[in-house]
């Protein structure tokens, strides 16, 4: 009981303060919950096994539908006169493109790279631009990389306008920005796997199936950075704009849309890079490409075609990285271009030497590459993969060997971390999963992650989902404690952060796909190599996000903490990390999304669980199993969403 003094109320630091602390309510109410349900259902289903009466088989009723969908392509109008015009109009345009990047021919296309490159960001990443096409073509891929960039070019241009529609109405009215918040919310924590299956059910394999599919996933940046671009613009300008008169459109196209420019291209920049991402991915689906040599040659183990295949993936990300990101800065630049090929004349100047090259490769009837100039390196890595599987992969003194470490984290973690998922009764697993959601956020977020879990148990994939959160865990484990470790390093030096940001940068362009390739060389195949590319491909997030926290901790408690004579280790632990909470959160939840993505994909490099039943689906023709595997990664990405990023609650004027 509260007690007072002379000097005013002391603060009841009993019972009574602990039970009005919000988490530990939250908490006596799941266990009051827990209490009358756990019973009812212990009685009911003792096994601790998803019951199979609340299991819903949908393999018949997806078999028949993708039988009537196969057997319908063809004369159903909802087909000919929708799916099939679609369908037709991918092709033709991306057929289109391809034909153009070839009537340019190897020396066309590597100067428009290197010009266009030159235009946006200055000399050296023209350079840049020209060599990494130029490596395409050394590496024998120049026309697998005309097909990627077919599709790429297709594929970004209507997700930028499909995103720029979207964004346009959400930022130019409220209703629409709330419905569209929670749709593109879930759409970018969900694997890109996932969008895979139902496209190929419609279109095919194929090409068609793959630009939806990456249209899809690449368009969401493109709507939310446009919305917020819109939103966010200058509050004094917009009124003075208006003061003169100016009508809703003139307001739009004279200062919403220039003071949105900055966020505009970032969002071309993140659609490119996510279209890049999906189209490599869609091999899978027919897409053909770089990506389709990548996937055959890990199908068949053979990592020297496979890095062949990779390095153009990666050279291409990097260029086209770069080259928006300039696009970007240089929009939010106020200088002005005093150079004398400014402007029209600069682009003027571009085309037409872009013209002439590829009209000298055609008189010289050089349009393809030369395969005089082709570097074969397959035999000289394969050899070098050799060599490790003799000397790196076991027997290795002291430290073991690679075969070695990835046996001995599937024996002592993976494993016991599936096996105690497993054994969990499923009603427990719930509980767990509505306990952390509702401690981080609310009661609908709480209903979301549970319904999404049990969604998991419904469709009859239990046993598989949890296999695959095992490899999410364990992967998020090691994550965390390198990302970090690593992040607090950073944080705390600046050299050694200026040395770590280029390597971040290169490794935050890379497409999940091409993470598969040097596990596979080192660790072979198996559930540990998957949760290896899934860790390196989540630990640059996590380490950015983690130097970024602490960095910008205020300076006023960091000053007042000093001047108390606190440590560097104290300052670290009593203050920078629990002022950099929120950060370190977020950091959590994108390491949980990031790993989930590539551990289904590693079900092509044996991860096995969900995403082995994708790659089984898809290969094998069975879509029932691949649907099913497919709706199971997307419920347990969001319920790891939801379990994982605190909702916060503002009060805003006037909402």
């Amino acid at each position: 009981m509260a007690t007072a003094t002379a000097s005013g109320p002391v603060r009841d630091t009993g019972i009574g303060a602990l039970l009005r602390h919000r988490a530990v309510a939250k908490l006596l109410l799941l266990a009051l919950a827990a209490a009358v349900l756990v019973p009812i259902v212990s009685a009911k289903w003792a096994s601790g096994a998803w019951p199979h009466a609340l299991t819903v088989d949908l393999t018949e009723p997806l078999g028949r539908t993708s039988d009537w969908i196969i057997d319908n392509r063809d004369s159903h109008p909802l087909f000919t006169y929708f799916f099939g015009h679609v369908s037709n109009a991918i092709v033709l345009s991306v057929r289109g493109v391809y034909l153009v990047l070839l009537a340019a021919g190897w020396a066309g296309v590597t100067v428009a790279a290197g010009l266009i490159a030159w235009r946006v960001a200055g000399v050296r990443l023209a350079v840049t631009a020209s060599a990494a096409f130029a490596a395409c073509g050394l590496l024998g891929m120049w026309v697998p990389t005309m097909q990627t960039l077919a599709l790429m070019v297709v594929a970004v241009l209507a997700s930028i306008v499909i995103g720029a529609l979207l964004g346009l109405a959400g930022g130019l009215n409220d209703r629409v920005f709330r419905i569209l918040r929670p749709v593109l919310d879930t759409m970018q924590v969900l694997p890109a796997y996932a969008y895979l299956l139902p496209f190929a059910l419609i279109f095919g394999m194929g090409v068609p199936a793959a630009v939806i599919a990456t249209v899809v996933y690449a368009a969401p940046p493109m709507a939310r950075l446009t919305a917020l671009g819109l939103r966010g613009a200058d509050g004094g300008v917009l009124e003075a704009v208006t003061s003169l008169g100016a009508t809703g459109r003139q307001r739009l196209f004279s200062a919403r849309l220039p003071l949105a420019a900055k966020q505009l291209l970032l969002g071309v920049n993140q659609t490119i890079m996510m279209a890049l991402s999906m189209a490599v991915i869609a091999s899978v689906i027919g897409a053909g490409g770089l990506g389709d040599r990548v996937y055959q040659a890990l199908s068949t183990v053979d990592v020297g075609q496979a890095l062949a295949g990779g390095i153009p993936i990666v050279l291409l990300a990097v260029v086209l990285d770069r080259v928006t990101a300039a696009a970007g800065e240089k929009a939010g630049a106020h200088g002005q271009d005093t150079s004398a090929l400014r402007g029209w004349r600069g682009w003027s100047v571009a085309a037409a030497v872009t013209v002439a090259a590829a009209l000298a490769a055609r008189f010289a009837d050089r349009l393809e590459w030369p395969t005089d100039w082709v570097v074969n390196i397959a035999p000289s890595v394969n050899t070098a993969k050799e060599w490790m599987v003799d000397h790196l992969y076991t027997g290795v003194p002291v430290v073991g060997g690679t075969a070695d470490w990835a046996s001995h984290f599937t024996t002592w973690v993976l494993n016991p971390v599936r096996d105690g998922l497993q054994g969990l009764p499923w009603w427990a697993a719930l509980l767990i999963v509505a306990a952390l959601a509702w401690l981080i956020g609310t009661w609908q977020t709480a209903l979301t992650a549970v319904a999404a879990m049990a969604a998991i148990g419904v469709f009859g994939v239990w046993d598989k989902s949890l296999d695959t959160l095992a490899q999410v865990l364990a992967g998020v484990a090691v994550t965390l404690v390198l990302g970090f470790a690593i992040g607090i390093a950073a944080a705390r030096s600046t050299r050694f952060e200026r040395l770590l940001r280029p390597v971040l940068d290169v490794f935050q362009t890379l497409p999940q796909f091409v993470y598969l390739i040097p596990v596979v060389a080192l660790f072979g195949i198996g559930r540990a190599p998957a949760v290896a590319a899934a860790v390196v491909y989540a630990l640059p997030a996590v380490v950015r996000i983690t130097t970024q926290g602490l960095r910008e901790v205020d300076a006023a408690a960091m000053e007042s903490s000093r001047s108390l004579g606190a440590t560097s280790w104290q300052l670290l632990r009593k203050v920078q990390l629990p002022l950099a909470r929120p950060a370190l959160l977020l950091a959590l939840n994108q390491g949980v999304v990031l790993v989930l993505a590539v551990v289904v994909i590693g079900g092509l490099v044996g991860g096995g669980a969900l995403g082995y039943d994708v790659v089984f689906g898809i290969a094998q023709g069975d879509l029932a199993t691949g649907l099913v595997a497919g709706v199971a990664i997307v419920c347990l990405g969001l319920m790891l969403d939801r379990v994982t990023q605190p909702t916060e609650r503002r009060v805003k004027k006037g909402a």
